[in-house]
């Protein structure tokens, strides 16, 4: 039985977890940080800190405000976490993943197992398309969601241009200048409104015809049960990171 420290347990997410491991018979949540302590099956703390409970992973679903408390905490108790927060700085990014050398992390951008299966697809469109095509990337999200692009877009350009020599440039402004498309960029576009879960698609353009592989959510349900899957995961692995690859193959 897996036991779970729940980080962000009565936010949105948090209550979607509760649910998810509620059903399972594997793992179990045995204490949960968040600013409303109010309590359900299990102890709610106000910071991480105070959590006295022996736990085998954390799963997180909070700020990218927090990430100091919750990687000391991590390292000092030597518990695996699953980082499912979005919205980290490129120096928080390289934070998150020195600190892999001390404890067992797990990173990725998006916890869907579809998203993933998406960014392994869009790898071989490349390798099998060549130079020929150009790639832009469109993301859909709730009016809510605060950082833009999405981390999933940005996973997803990412992926795309481990499968190209040349360098590549991400393009999110084009709207300010004046000139044609270049070869080497990626256009990522992000689109905010109503209650959107997350959209994603990746279009090729090529001479008289476009290629476009999509993923919807519709739930945050599957993000929730990607981050408890990743949580029994983790359980007893060493220092390192990891990610969705990771426990697909």
């Amino acid at each position: 039985m897996t036991k779970i420290i729940l980080c962000g347990a009565n936010g949105k997410m948090g209550k979607v977890i509760q649910s998810v491991v509620a059903a399972r018979k594997d793992c179990e949540i045995i204490a949960g940080v968040d600013l409303n302590t109010e309590s359900a099956s299990f102890p709610v703390y106000d910071e991480i800190g105070k959590v006295q409970e022996k736990a085998d992973v954390i799963i997180d679903f909070t700020n990218p405000v927090l990430l100091d408390s919750l990687l000391e905490y991590s390292v000092n108790r030597k518990i695996p976490v699953v980082i499912a927060t979005t919205g980290y700085s490129d120096e928080q990014k390289k934070q998150i993943e020195n600190v892999s050398a001390k404890t067992p992390v797990f990173f990725t951008y998006n916890m869907s197992m579809g998203i993933n299966l998406l960014a392994n697809l869009a790898k071989k469109a490349v390798s099998v398309l060549g130079d020929d095509f150009d790639i832009e990337i469109v993301e859909r999200h709730h009016n809510q969601k605060i950082d833009a692009p999405s981390g999933t877009a940005l996973m997803l350009a990412d992926a795309i241009c481990d499968e190209i020599e040349k360098p590549m440039k991400y393009e999110y402004d084009r709207h300010s200048k004046r000139e044609r498309r270049s070869k080497n960029e990626i256009g990522i576009h992000a689109i905010r409104g109503g209650t959107i879960v997350g959209e994603h698609d990746i279009i090729f353009a090529g001479r008289d015809e476009i290629i476009t592989l999509s993923h919807s959510a519709r739930s945050k349900e599957i993000f929730a049960v990607g981050a408890v899957n990743a949580a029994v995961f983790m359980a007893g692995k060493s220092a390192g990171m990891y990610s969705m690859k990771d426990m697909i193959d």
